[in-house]
């Protein structure tokens, strides 16, 4: 656990430098340009290329150590932060700012490029918590992450909104390097205690389409589970266009990012209570929930153009994302096998990020040119005046409404599906060598050790290889090395279990 929180914090602070210099991006391109399609844009390439490169990452994860792929994310991010910082010094403000030249686009698309590769770090530190954490503690752990991701996001909300209004974005560009290098030089100083992960003895493609899809497939119900996690992220695609638009409205740009940053504390809050409560005996019911709710919430808060009802409604919404997010990686910790967990989390992520890239693309132009002139018309006030009120963003409040209660529709026949009953039980039954394990060794550090035909081997391995053939596994687990024979024959169905007292 000590070496979980080191990682933890690494990641807390790259975090806050990608999510520093991205918010103040969109912040500082509507100010310029005035406009929603630009900031649709830019948050929609983000999520499109998270979508891209989520297998790559997954299948770079499984290959190395976790500290290996942690470092080369932050060296991508600081190089292509470098290069951004590059550009402005060569062409200037004036010239990065002009829509109509292609530096706007190249400018954005090399921050963007450099936060997206922090999502390889995001994929290893999901992995790390199968690694380092007991599996009783893995929803309290996810819990922790969520509360350390929200305190991120409250610091990020707050400066950049404060270094836009008051020192540019060349300074915040400045910012930005500083930190990325600082948190670079720290993660070097880290240990984490895991080997080379065991090669397959065969050529691997450079993205494992096919190990991803064999991995999720392996688990019944899993392929469903991603796509209960895709419905948080269709609304969201909405969000990523629009909410800052409408919050400008509302708000200077240096109290926006307050309103974000005091809104953000929803997110430790929301993960401060699964970091201590869990999340029930059933997860996937616990997600659905709670993706409903976020469907009502998102209708809701823009019912009116109050400002105290919008900053409520995100904070709100930022509690219930860590439920969301933990319950998704709980269940893959615990059903997924370590050596292909990589894999399922990139897939995952490239399936779900996905979703939103299609709302954002397709929301921010209708709303650019036909919502918002429609809703400012006479007859779309008379229309929908006696619902929404009346302001200068009713048209972004009417796009709020109708996907919110889209959201709810969808997640409550979620509900109905045999994938949802399947994969509930599979959560139940479906524990895995390594959860059986870590089970057994809860609050201990142990030694792992990969078990070679019953004989426990010194050397550290990473935990849950496995070579699967025939939809069967033989998964060695970690193991602390007390001089005696460890091992455990598990299948993918049915596993066998070491008992406690069979431990050497």
């Amino acid at each position: 656990m000590r070496i979980f929180v080191q990682v933890l914090i690494n990641t807390a602070a790259a975090n806050i430098t990608t999510s520093f210099l991205w918010f103040a991006l969109t912040f500082w391109a509507y100010l310029e340009t005035k406009s929603v399609l630009a900031t649709g844009v830019i948050g929609g390439v983000y999520m499109l290329l998270i979508a891209l490169f989520g297998m790559l990452f997954g299948t770079v994860v499984d290959r190395h150590r976790k500290h290996r792929v942690m470092v080369l994310s932050g060296f991508v991010t600081l190089a292509a932060f470098l290069i951004a910082g590059a550009m402005w010094l060569a062409l200037g403000e004036s010239t990065l700012i002009d829509l109509g030249q292609p530096w706007f686009w190249i400018f954005s698309a090399i921050i963007l490029a450099g936060a997206v590769v922090e999502n390889l770090r995001s994929i290893a530190l999901s992995t790390t918590v199968t690694l380092l954490v007991p599996v009783e503690r893995h929803a309290n752990a996810n819990g922790l992450v969520g509360t350390v991701q929200g305190m991120a996001f409250m610091v990020t909300s707050i400066f950049s909104g404060l270094a836009i209004g008051l020192l540019g974005m060349g300074w915040t560009l400045a910012i930005a390097l500083v930190l990325t290098a600082a948190a670079l030089v720290h993660l070097l100083f880290i240990r984490i205690p895991e080997a080379q992960p065991a090669a397959s003895g065969e050529r691997m493609p450079l993205i494992d389409l096919r190990g991803s899809i064999r991995a999720v497939g392996a688990v019944s119900g899993l392929f469903a589970l991603i796509i209960f996690s895709t419905l948080n992220n269709l609304i969201g695609g909405v969000y990523m266009a629009l909410m800052d638009p409408y919050g400008l409205t509302l708000f200077p740009v240096e109290w926006w990012g307050v309103v974000l940053g005091v809104t953000a504390t929803g997110f430790i809050i929301g993960g401060g209570l699964v970091a201590k409560f869990g999340l029930g005996k059933n997860p996937i019911r616990t997600m659905l929930f709670f993706v409903i709710v976020m469907g009502l919430l998102g209708s809701l808060f823009t019912i009116r153009e109050w400002w105290w009802l919008y900053a409520l409604g995100i904070w709100l919404y930022m509690c219930l994302i860590p439920v969301v997010e933990a319950s998704e990686q709980t269940v893959i910790q615990r059903v997924v096998p370590y050596a292909t967990q990589g894999r399922v989390f990139g897939f995952a992520q490239a399936f779900e990020a996905a979703a939103a890239p299609i709302t954002a693309f397709l929301i921010a132009p209708l709303a650019q040119f036909w919502i918002i002139p429609y809703m400012n018309s006479e007859e779309g006030q008379q229309t929908w005046g006696w619902l929404l009120g009346e302001g200068e963003a009713r048209g972004i409040a009417l796009v709020f409404l109708i996907s919110g209660l889209v959201m709810v529709v969808i997640a409550a026949l979620a509900f109905t599906t045999r994938s949802y009953r399947i994969l509930s039980r599979e959560y139940e039954t479906g524990e895995t060598g390594d959860a059986a394990h870590q089970t057994e060794v809860a609050g201990a550090m142990p030694s792992p050790a990969q078990a070679r035909g019953g004989e426990a081997s010194a050397e550290i391995a990473s935990p849950g290889q496995a070579n699967r053939d025939s939809g069967s596994a033989e998964i060695a687990t970690p193991v602390q090395e007390r001089g005696g024979e460890a091992s455990v024959d598990l299948t993918s169905s049915g596993a066998k279990r070491a008992a406690p007292d069979e431990r050497a």
